[in-house]
């Protein structure tokens, strides 16, 4: 069985995809990027395709249609991208190598920690976990806590 229970979805050919105007939908992906990326939306747990469809005003239908025609993938797997890179960047950053795994999720826009490892699973093929130490085995210098890694060390060689 595959980890986190991924299953690929299938291909799926909506009608309402092909009413939205290929103008109209250059002109929503731009708006959706502006509000999703640029204001950092993504990191609003509960700001969804709904509500962002309000603030288009617009509806759900065409914003799903956007993000799948332009973006080929869904809403949430569209948002979820976004919390990924951050949270990957994070990550690594030395700023915030005492903040757990859950502070990380919460900081990036998800609601629980295992939508966080899901996702990112999916997008990385390891856990945020293992990603932050790998990192971290690649760059030693910038450990969070030399003295920590020092007594480990010391407790091994006796």
């Amino acid at each position: 069985m595959a980890k986190y229970n991924l299953t690929e979805k299938k291909e799926k050919v909506a009608a309402y995809r092909s009413l939205v105007s290929p103008q109209l939908m250059d002109e929503l992906k731009e708006k959706i990027l502006n509000i999703i990326l640029i204001q950092q939306r993504y990191k609003d747990k509960h700001y969804s395709a709904k509500k962002l469809a309000e603030d288009l005003g617009t509806n759900t239908r065409y914003i799903s249609a956007v993000v799948n025609v332009r973006f080929h993938m869904n809403y949430t797997s569209f948002v979820n991208k976004f919390r990924i890179e951050e949270a990957m960047a994070l990550l690594v950053d030395k700023r915030y190598q005492d903040l757990n795994m859950e502070d990380i999720s919460d900081m990036v826009g998800f609601a629980n920690r295992q939508s966080f490892y899901a996702s990112f699973y999916k997008i990385n093929g390891v856990t945020p976990r293992d990603y932050k130490l790998s990192h971290l085995a690649h760059h030693p210098a910038e450990e969070a806590h030399p003295r920590k890694a020092a007594k480990t060390r010391k407790e091994t060689d006796r």
